[in-house]
């Protein structure tokens, strides 16, 4: 597709909506959460916070200047920023990524559209049925219903795609990210009244200052950042590519990083008070939101109320997510191949569904396979994807936007062009994001 028949975001307002829709997903309210349970709540938080200002938004303003300039996703954008460099080829990683992202994530989706279900029907009583565990884990480990919820996950997702930038994501966006807001502030408001609330807040924003000597938890925060924003998956560049010359790039790219963190602070005061006041344990990992918070919802007044209001929000930031990863191999699909988007969209999102099946297999049927760490299909697919494959990534994006793409011309791009800003962000890409990087890498390596 030439740049001049390439679609463009209608409105600012839209372009903004749908990165934040990109970003604030799972990884915000599912993830941010756990992960921080996991990692000791403030200390996470400040670490996190260091690292979205240090290599989140550099890399988010670069990625989105590169698809502006070049009027390209990712593995073409790269392609045409360095046509006859060995490097041309780099930016299919971001592509890669982001398929085998979306292809797991998908299941995870699938979860939350079943509880989803289950508390707008009424019916959320049956998961205590046996404990909260118990009814989570013989769901997961069925064959053939987390497969059918994960379909249709992807289904929804194929048809905002196959609509298009403007009907599809940019309306899409428009009409959830409100919504999504609403719902979590409210739920956040709603924490407030509960007595474990004051823990909540120290747990979030009081740092256990031992805890940064761990490298664990510079590694959990890198990888919180890159899945949670969507960095070096090709979502950016893609995104940015649909972004009009005349809309600046810095103060889009801040607004974005911002809202983003604030979504995942805002998920934690929403769920850490709850945790906290059943006497709860807040490192319980991915069951945070699928066993701990459906027993306090059975333990609260209204908690049906609350519990369908929550795994709504939680199914509409799902979506808002997966649209975004598929965009990425959708939009590589018609400009390298020249495919219809609606073409592109059935093909490949039927491609992910069946790459997800395994990890949602892990579960039950391949359960037993050996792997890595005592890993089950997803949490190997999750490791491999976002604590590798994507730091690998941004050190190849931090160099050629850094070092291969002319200063001059990437600071015009970036809309930084003799502006001292420009000077920062441009010393942060060469230096700052690869060596900090590369840091985080070998310590995942070391733990692979």
């Amino acid at each position: 597709m030439s740049s001049q028949t390439r679609e463009q975001w209608q409105s600012h307002r839209g372009f903004l909506l749908a990165a934040v829709g990109s970003a604030v997903g799972l990884g915000d309210i599912w993830r941010f959460p756990y992960v921080a349970g996991e990692n000791g709540g403030g200390a996470f938080l400040l670490v996190y916070l260091l690292i979205v200002l240090l290599i989140g938004v550099p890399l988010l303003l670069g990625e989105f200047a590169l698809g502006r300039r070049m009027q390209s996703e990712s593995a073409t954008a790269v392609a045409r920023l360095l046509p006859s460099s060995r490097w041309r080829h780099a930016g299919v990683i971001g592509v890669i990524a982001a398929g085998l992202i979306l292809a797991y994530y998908a299941v995870i989706a699938g979860w939350v559209f079943r509880y989803a279900a289950r508390y707008l029907s009424s019916s959320a009583p049956a998961l205590a049925s046996g404990g909260f565990a118990a009814s989570f884990e013989a769901y997961v480990s069925r064959p053939l219903e987390p497969l059918a919820w994960q379909l249709l996950g992807m289904v929804l997702t194929t048809a905002v795609i196959a609509k298009g930038v403007e009907k599809g994501i940019e309306k899409v966006s428009l009409w959830l990210m409100p919504v999504l807001a609403l719902l979590l502030i409210g739920l956040a408001v709603h924490s407030a009244t509960l007595p474990g609330f004051g823990q909540g807040l120290a747990f979030l924003f009081q740092p256990d200052w031992s805890l940064l000597a761990g490298p664990g938890l510079y590694v959990a925060a890198m990888g919180q950042a890159f899945f949670s924003i969507g960095l070096a998956m090709g979502v950016m560049v893609t995104y940015g590519s649909y972004q009009p010359a005349t809309r600046p790039l810095p103060a889009a790219t801040v607004a974005i990083a911002l809202a983003d963190t604030l979504f995942g602070v805002i998920a934690g005061l929403a769920i850490f008070p709850a945790v906290f006041s059943f006497g709860l344990d807040p490192a319980q990992g991915t069951g945070l939101i699928f066993v701990v918070l459906p027993q306090v919802f059975a333990q609260m007044p209204g908690g049906g109320l609350l519990g369908a209001t929550f795994f709504l929000l939680l199914a509409i930031a799902a979506l808002t997510s997966m649209v975004s990863l598929l965009e990425v191999p959708v939009a590589y699909a018609i400009q390298r191949w020249g495919w219809s988007r609606q073409h592109a969209s059935l093909r490949l999102g039927a491609l992910l569904f069946v790459l997800g099946i395994p990890a949602s297999l892990g579960f039950g049927t391949w359960a037993g396979l050996p792997l890595p760490g005592e890993r089950n299909l997803l949490d190997a697919m999750d490791f491999f994807a976002v604590e590798l494959l994507l730091p690998i990534n941004g050190i190849l994006l931090a160099v050629l936007l850094g070092w291969l793409w002319p200063r001059r011309e990437a600071l015009q791009a970036a809309d930084l062009l003799d502006n001292r800003l420009g000077q920062i962000w441009h010393f942060c890409l060469r230096y700052l994001v690869p060596v900090l990087l590369v840091v985080v890498l070998a310590s995942s390596v070391s733990r692979a």
